[in-house]
């Protein structure tokens, strides 16, 4: 109960209904804020205690400062959390186990309760093993169910036990479209009170819901196991970026070209850790679900959120998606009454402003390893000329770089060269006129069962993915992708037979428009079938390409590529097979399919010939705006969206036929491979033990600029003969069951053992090694290993570890196991030159200390090789109950010489030294409960 100080509490009436709400205009200032932050005046009114929540907190937002530095410490408390089922699942092995733990410390298991609704979207665990056939989706949502079984008996068992938790199960859709079409709230009704829907979620892509107005985005998995049992989560008041939006997107031109125009106006701007606050008369023109994919892309451009305050077009889309007239009546009236709707006569006052022109806006993609790396799509078959170098070792290219007559329908080229394959299967090259001189290129032959025979090249489009929340749900892309495959198989176009092509909507909404509007035989016929409701390759759950191009592409060393509607395109994420990987809108993934190449100028080539022989050319089959708008029209409607989520939770005949453990605390299972006992609370008593400095460190890695969570987050699939595919040997696991690193984030032991090992690491204490290895100076010589095996044996010594980082270090998916698994190898300490916002958080809620080299220095300028030993002097000042602004660090090395540098301790907030003092926020959590 808030203790109302500024006598905000009031009656809000709404039709018949009647409803307890806390007025803002009782704090004067309120009227002058940014959308954002009127929304956080109201949770501290309300939530106001006088102890962590106070007056001042409420006067500090009344009058804020839009051009001062973040300095002023809030407490937010969500109104929910929102999981995703490779995050989630990890949550409620920790809950599970606190269950354990109260009862071993003299508390009552039962308090173990969400004391916010959460809620969980299963939808990351769906792999393509089957694609372009019409059974697809069947037999990989079976194959998905033996996988995972024991972690969906598990979570039915949580649904069961814990209150106010509940589980969407798989098949239904993708956790931020199904939020954003049916959880989300816009305006929270609970025991008689309204106010703004807030949500957390355990996602870094939770900001999707900023779209329709909801205040929330992606925390780690422990920040929201914390907000569940009722920690706010403490924040320094934001600077507020206004982003102003005006004129019209031209034809031709899609949401995700806006959204890769906007991510890389707000990247070059720099946004890390403000909100971002779209206003302006432009507004009311961005469509809800264009307003979702910006908001979605917000972790892409580094800021916190990317919202749209709420006006007519929210309610448009409430209604659409069959949200009930009282919640519409109550959503327009909330916001009336606070100010929250969007007035474009009273502009906000913001800390920073953008503009941009929509109508300025071109098609484009992004790529090869980064979503904010632009590349207009005109100038796409440039780039990747310029780009395919630093992939391609010298020496890799024969000396002829010339593709046959036989593929050229495979790679279009102006001038096509005619090339025969000798009996051994050599290239012959009969002419020098072709597209491909510029470019390194390795023609190889290969011939498969179901797929003919075809030319394999350097640039080669592997994979062609329409997947991601980003995109499929957004009917404009999504309508867009369905009409140019008409236009495409009515030209007599199709895929080229090396594509590895997907479908994977948002929601089953989606199949349900593409089915009204005829269609889904279109776009069947080019191989994208309904593979599955989920991230799929967004993920990186791709599935294995064909055997034979596998082995092709491995064999030759060939950089194919990957083309996807998704927003994530880092290094290694896509497919173990893949090195180039674009972000593209859902019709031009279709059109790089129907290419087969990178290689590929859309304005000059032909895509192929229609049945007249005649050239097609993209600008051929790219459906109207017009026409898009009208299928649109015609082919959505509520109906669709009631259908598809009035039993929700229900699940499917499988989901409903799991047997499911019963009784309060859960019955682990030794020899489960998939859900094990967390080990955080391990000897833990109910007093905190002092921190200490931290002497005799060791570097585990050493590693460079832009290391993301997915660079150190166990992630994809598991390769035969690493250290988690070793423990799954030894424990019986065949490897054809081996499913991916994601759906194992339950079992700590397969996650500690996944951590640091994506294939596309480069750990700097090695040369040229790329991997999950390091040098393990507990041997002499420090000989390379294993990142995994190095770390038991340093924790045998008793030795400390410390990892080295560039810029941004932890950018990327809110990861939890990023930082878990860092705190289990024994990491106490991450150095770096600066961190993305969730993951330097995250590192403190497991108790690793995050530092920053000084100001422009670097492990490089300071001379450092990771051959040192680290001391680190300063941390015990946090016992005396304040934060220490720097550390001393020396690093002495082996022959003797000293490097010392007093490094910034990132522990931004006292919330936050609280945790790292406690060992960690689960067990600051833990002890309070108990002691409460």
């Amino acid at each position: 109960m808030s203790i109302n100080s500024f006598g905000a509490r009031g009656t809000l009436e709404v039709g018949e209904n009647s409803y307890e709400i806390f007025r803002l205009n009782a704090v004067p200032g309120t009227e002058k804020l940014p959308y954002a932050l009127k929304v956080l005046a109201e949770n501290l009114l309300r939530t106001e205690d006088g102890a962590n929540i106070t007056s001042e907190h409420v006067n500090a937002l009344a009058n804020w400062d839009p051009s001062a530095d973040p300095s002023i410490e809030i407490q937010f408390t969500p109104a929910r959390v929102l999981m995703q089922d490779f995050t989630g699942v990890p949550c409620v092995v920790d809950l599970a186990t606190m269950r354990e733990a109260v009862a071993a410390l003299g508390g009552d298991p039962n308090k173990v309760n969400p004391l916010s609704p959460a809620e969980m979207v299963i939808d990351h665990s769906v792999i393509l093993d089957v694609f372009g056939t019409a059974d697809a989706f069947e037999r990989n949502v079976e194959l998905e169910y033996q996988r995972n079984g024991e972690r969906y008996q598990f979570l039915r068992w949580g649904q069961g036990a814990f209150d106010d938790f509940k589980v969407v199960p798989p098949g239904t859709g993708i956790v931020h479209q199904v939020n954003i079409e049916y959880l989300a709230r816009s305006i929270m009704v609970r025991n008689g009170q309204a106010y703004p829907d807030t949500c957390v979620g355990t996602d870094s892509h939770t900001t999707m819901e900023n779209g329709l107005g909801v205040l929330g985005w992606g925390v780690g998995g422990i920040e929201a196991e914390a907000a569940m049992l009722g920690q706010p989560v403490s924040m320094l008041i934001p600077r507020v970026v206004g982003f102003k939006l005006t004129g019209e997107i031209k034809p031709g031109v899609t949401a995700t070209d806006v959204v890769l125009t906007v991510t890389d106006m707000l990247r070059q701007h720099g946004v890390v850790g403000k909100f971002v606050e779209f206003y302006g008369k432009g507004v009311a023109e961005v469509p809800l679900a264009n307003r979702a994919t910006l908001g979605n892309m917000s972790p892409e451009f580094g800021s916190t959120c990317a919202i749209f305050p709420i006006d007519g077009e929210t309610i448009n889309y409430l209604r659409l998606t069959g949200r009930d007239d009282e919640q519409l009546a109550l959503v327009e009236a909330y916001a009336k009454e606070q100010g929250m709707w969007h007035d474009v006569d009273n502009e906000a006052q913001y800390s920073e402003y953008l503009e941009l022109d929509l109508g300025t806006v071109v098609p484009s993609i992004a790529g090869p390893k980064r979503p904010q790396d632009r590349i207009l799509l005109s100038e796409s078959k440039v780039a990747f000329r310029k780009d395919i170098h630093n992939y391609v070792e010298e020496g890799n290219t024969p000396a002829h770089t010339q593709l046959d007559e036989a593929v050229e329908e495979s790679f279009p080229a102006s001038d096509p060269a005619a090339l025969s394959f000798a009996d051994d299967g050599a290239v012959n090259v009969q002419s020098a006129a072709n597209g491909s001189e510029g470019r390194p290129s390795k023609p190889i032959k290969v011939t498969t069962a179901d797929r003919g025979e075809f030319v394999l090249d350097h640039g080669a489009v592997a994979v062609a993915g329409i997947t991601s929340c980003t995109n499929t749900s957004n009917p404009s892309v999504m309508i867009g992708a369905g009409l140019l495959a008409r236009n495409a198989v009515e030209k007599g176009l199709v895929s080229k037979p090396w594509v590895k092509t997907n479908m994977a909507p948002g929601s089953q909404v989606v199949t349900d428009y593409y089915e009204k509007a005829g269609l889904w035989p279109y776009l069947e016929k080019l191989g994208f079938h309904l593979g599955g409701y989920g991230c799929t390759t967004c993920i990186g759950n791709t599935g294995p390409l064909p055997e034979e191009i596998s082995a092709a592409v491995n064999d030759n060393d060939l950089t194919v590529t990957a083309v996807l509607s998704g927003n994530r395109n880092f290094e290694g994420r896509i497919s173990p097979d893949v090195k180039m990987n674009y972000l593209a809108s859902p019709p031009l993934v279709i059109a790089y399919a129907l290419a087969g190449t990178m290689d590929f100028d859309f304005e000059s080539q032909a895509l192929g010939q229609d049945t007249d022989g005649n050239d097609v050319f993209l600008k051929d089959i790219w459906p109207s705006a017009q026409e898009i708008d009208d299928t649109i029209k015609s082919a959505i409607n509520q109906d669709m969206f009631r259908k598809s989520y009035q039993d929700v939770f229900a699940g499917d005949e499988r989901w409903q036929g799991l047997s499911t453990p019963e009784g309060d605390t859960f019955a682990w299972d030794e020899k489960s491979t998939y859900v094990r006992k967390a080990p955080y609370f391990d000897g833990m008593t109910l007093e905190t033990t002092p921190v200490s400095d931290i002497k005799g460190a060791r570097v585990l890695a050493l590693l460079g600029d832009s290391v993301t969570t997915d660079h150190i987050s166990p992630a994809g699939p598991i390769k035969p003969g690493t250290p988690a595919a070793q423990y799954l040997d030894a424990n019986g696991v065949a490897r054809k069951d081996y499913n991916s690193l994601g759906s194992r984030r339950g079992n700590h032991e397969v996650m500690i053992r996944g951590t640091f090992a994506n294939i596309r690491l480069q750990n700097q204490l090695l040369d040229g090694v790329s991997g999950g290895y390091t040098r393990d100076f507990t041997q002499e010589g420090g000989p390379q290993s294993f990142i995994y095996d190095a770390s038991v044996n340093y924790k045998e010594a008793g030795i400390p570890l410390v990892v080295l980082g560039g810029k941004e270090y932890g950018s990327g998916s809110s990861r939890d196991w990023a930082a878990k698994g860092t705190v289990l190898l024994g990491v106490k300490v991450v150095i770096t030159e600066s961190f993305e916002r969730i993951h330097r958080s995250n590192l403190i809620g497991m108790g690793v200390v995050p530092l920053q080299f000084p100001a422009g220095e670097s492990a490089k300028t300071l001379g450092l090789d990771g051959t040192e030993t680290f001391d680190f002097v300063g941390i015990e000042k946090l016992n005396e109950g304040v934060t220490p602004k720097t550390v001393q660090v020396t690093a002495t090395k082996e022959n003797g010489e000293k490097v010392e540098f007093d490094a910034v301790v990132r522990i931004d907030t006292p919330g936050e030294a609280d945790y790292y003092r406690n060992g960690g926020i689960l067990q600051y959590v833990l002890r309070n409960m108990i002691k409460s």
